[in-house]
This record gives C-alpha cells, structure tokens and sequence, in this order.
C-alpha cells in the first residue's frame, strides 16, 4: 500500500538502538515510516523500562540494561551481527561513551550515528578534571583522533541532531541565500575550503545558533523540580559544563575568564563559568531582541573549525561561532533554581510531552552576521501544533531532532563506506530534502539589529562602538 512518506530503502541488517528517551520515543516512528527493515531484528537496550509497551506492541525486543565500559562489547556485539546483512546502530542514549560504541560498530562494519559525542557517566561531574578536560573540544578531539588513526571504512555519523547537526546544513543554505541576495558568486562549492572562502567573500564575522522555545507547559511547573522540552540529563550536563565558542578572527577582546586550548586545531575558547549560566545577547524573528545562554555545543567548535581558512599554518579567517539558546520558560526557571542552589541537581525531572503542552513553537537557526545585508537568520518555526500532525510522541524539539536523525541515517545508507563525519561534512542539499517535511515553515529573514541597538544609556557599559558584531557587545558582563 503506497503511503505519502517516502521509502528510503532497506536496512538489511539488525537495528539496535540505545536509549530510549523522548528523542529515542520520536525517532521509532520515523524509521518504521521510511525504512524496510526486519522488525524481530530491532533491539532496544536502555536502562529504563518505563516506555516498554510502545515496543512491546509492536513486537521490538527491549533489554532492560545500562551500557558501561565493562559490557558494552559483551552486549552490543551479539546483537549487531545477528543474521545477515549491515546493522545500524542508533545511538540516542546518555552516559554511554560514543567513541567507544562508534570504533565497535566499524570494527563490525555496522552503520552508526549518534546526536552528540557522549561519555561514559561522570564525565560531567568530575570534580577532579580541570575545565579544559570537560570541554566539548577535548570530547570532539577524542573523536577527531580517531578518524585521523582510522580513515574510511564503515560510515559513523557523529553529531546529527537538530543542534549540533541540522543547523550545519542551515549554515550553508544560508550562505548561498546572502550570496544571491549581495549579488555575490557562490560559484559551486565542493568542499570545506569552498564553503570557509565564501563566507570570507561575504564578510561573515559570526553565526549565533539562535533559539528560542516558546512551548508552554500546560501545568504551573512546581518549585524544585527540572522540567524540560527535551532531556534534562542533557541539558543539565551541557548546562554545567564551561561555556564554550569557537573563536573567530576578527575578535579584538577576551574575556579574563577565558582560555585557550594548547592542542587540536585551536578553533575555540572556553570561560571559567558554565555556559547554563552565561547570558548573550542574540536575535530571532518571533522573539527578535534576546538574551541566550551561551551552553556549549559540539556545533560551535565545529562549524567554526570548518570554515577555518589558514595560510602558511595560521588562521587568517575564522567566524565566531556559539550557542545562543532561550529554551522555554520552565526550563529557564529551572536553570534559574538549579545555580541558585549552587548547582545541586533536583531530583524530580519532567520532559514534557506533546500533550503536556498547549501551544507555541521551537524556533530553531542560525544568525549569521556581519556581511552587507547585517544580520541573517534562517531556521525552522516548527510549532507543538503542526508536530502533533506530523508524527507522534514527541514535541516540536524533539522532532527537529529525530527528523535529524532520519536524514543522517539516510545518508549513511547512501554513504556506507564515508569513514567518520560530522555533520558539517555532509551533502546539506539532501540532508535538508530528507528532513524538511518535519521542519514546519522554514524561513530566512533580515534584521537590522545589532547587540548594541537599544542599549540603555543609564549604565556604565563597557562596550565597542566601532563594531557591533564584537563578542565584547554580546556577552552580557
């Protein structure tokens, strides 16, 4: 029977998924929807049970254990290697070290694709760790090691949610809308030093992933407890961890909190402060003027690192690149609690659910700013409204972050034997194709504001007049 979804071939192998959380939840439905696959060869393997009858009903086998350093191996193999054909790994999961399933995986010569490079738990919470070591950077360079010891072979795709992962291919898009629109020649870029030359050519100086979630609880969020649109494990770690950017050169101040990094490609800084508590000022079209929280992310290292430009060793053009995240209001008020008490972690957790929520929209993209039109954001206005239509079981982040998934697994299918790859590194044009029917509208929009418009005159403010798109104006300090 045909079917308004598209069919995107088959997976001729086992498929084992690890976690099963609300992005776990969002991303089942997807791959039953454009994939053939042998149901009695899909395993799930997360440490909860409490979704288990979605999967009973649909005859998916669940095995109800954590993943840890000492089984892993014992576990995972048998499952990925069972009967013929390529398996697929779908590592949606928390405190279980990507690296480490991503080597077994090609080692197997199994398919695999994560959402972020996690470690095995705590990592986070390592008191003994000095902040450079609980950094995304220092996680990206595990990984990055990796793909240089092991070129090629088996298709791991690192990264590929909404953010990081989506938002690499709205950056593109992006450019090739301000190049039109600046009667700029894009020419046919082909690869990374294409892509880091044209956002030279149009004078990028920065890109700011911009959100905002407007979603709004359906219930008054009770004193104490960490309610969230998506994982609050996730997001409390991300949120603890120093806020992180990728540091581009037309910088001319530093924090005194900040530091560098003496190994990898150098790309990014880090403060001593964590990014769940570092406030930005940033843009998007629903909300327009903004404050963000600067919460490190895997996408601001790499996308800065992607369009490095370098001669005779040295970056002559970098962009500043970073997170500029105001999650919805319950989960701003849990951050608010949670650092009030000194960054003890509740212990009652909510994610809400679709029915959970009334209305509003994930407005999820990328600002790119400094070129002739000043600043660009083009994204995704996906609302809880359009999501429930869409697909079930999950809210509007989540599907901009399954909907990622799919399109990742998608292009590995097509690219099975692609080595590691970040999300920058992939064909945007049909990553997009795939996702964007889950994306709600999907706009770029101009706007003449700067992180120096309407600034009060009634404060000291240690600011640069001379250019507005300095991260000196946009920390709030």
């Amino acid at each position: 029977m045909s079917t308004p979804w598209p069919d995107y071939g088959a997976i001729s192998g086992p498929i084992v998924m690890i976690g099963f959380g609300s992005i776990g939840r969002g991303t089942l439905p997807l791959i039953e929807r454009h994939f053939d696959f042998d149901s009695s060869r899909f395993v799930v393997i997360a440490p909860d049970d409490s979704e288990k009858a979605l999967l009973d009903e649909r005859g998916i086998r669940f095995i109800q254990a954590a993943l840890t350093p000492d089984n892993y191996k014992e576990l995972l193999t048998p499952l990925l290697t069972d009967g013929e054909g390529q398996g697929f790994c779908v590592n949606l999961s928390v405190d279980v070290s990507s690296l480490d399933v991503m080597k077994l995986c090609r080692e197997l010569g199994v398919l695999y694709i994560d959402t972020v490079v996690e470690p095995w738990l705590g990592f986070y919470f390592d008191e003994g760790a000095g902040p450079d070591k609980r950094t995304n950077y220092a996680l990206r360079e595990t990984v990055r090691k990796e793909k240089a010891r092991s070129p090629g072979g088996t298709t791991a795709v690192s990264c590929c949610g909404a953010n990081p992962g989506m938002v690499s291919w709205f950056v593109k898009a992006a450019l090739l809308n301000i190049a039109a629109d600046t009667g700029v020649d894009p020419g046919t870029p082909a690869c990374r030093e294409d892509w880091a030359s044209l956002m030279q050519r149009l004078g990028v100086k920065g890109i700011h992933i911009a959100e905002r979630d407007t979603q709004r609880a359906r219930e008054p969020r009770p004193m104490n407890q960490f309610w969230n649109t998506w994982s609050v494990e996730g997001f409390i770690s991300e949120g603890i961890q120093p806020a992180e950017l990728g540091w581009g050169t037309h910088e001319t101040w530093m924090p005194d909190n900040a530091r560098g990094f003496d190994f990898g490609p150098q790309s990014a800084i880090y403060l001593l402060q964590p990014g769940g508590n570092t406030r930005v000022r940033s843009w998007t079209p629903t909300a327009q003027a903004q404050y963000g929280f600067l919460v490190t992310h895997n996408e601001s290292i790499s996308i800065a690192d992607y369009f490095t430009l370098h001669e005779n060793g040295k970056a002559v053009y970098r962009p500043t690149c970073h997170y500029a995240y105001h999650p919805a209001d319950v989960a701003v008020l849990s951050l608010h609690e949670m650092f009030g008490r000194g960054g003890e972690v509740p212990a009652a957790h909510k994610i809400l659910d679709e029915n959970e929520i009334i209305d509003g929209i994930d407005e999820l993209g990328v600002l790119l700013f400094g070129h002739a039109r000043n600043a660009y954001w083009y994204g995704s206005q996906l609302s809880i409204k359009e999501t429930r239509k869409l697909a079930p079981y999950q809210n509007a982040t989540g599907l901009q972050v399954s909907s990622a998934v799919l399109a990742g697994m998608v292009w590995a299918l097509e690219n099975p034997e692609a080595g590691i790859v970040e999300t920058d590194e992939m064909d945007h044009v049909r990553c997009l194709k795939v996702q964007r029917p889950y994306l709600g509208p999907v706009v770029g929009v101009y706007t003449d504001w700067t992180p120096l418009s309407n600034r009060s005159s009634f404060f000291p403010q240690d600011i640069d007049p001379a250019d507005p798109w300095q991260f000196r104006n946009i920390l709030m300090r």
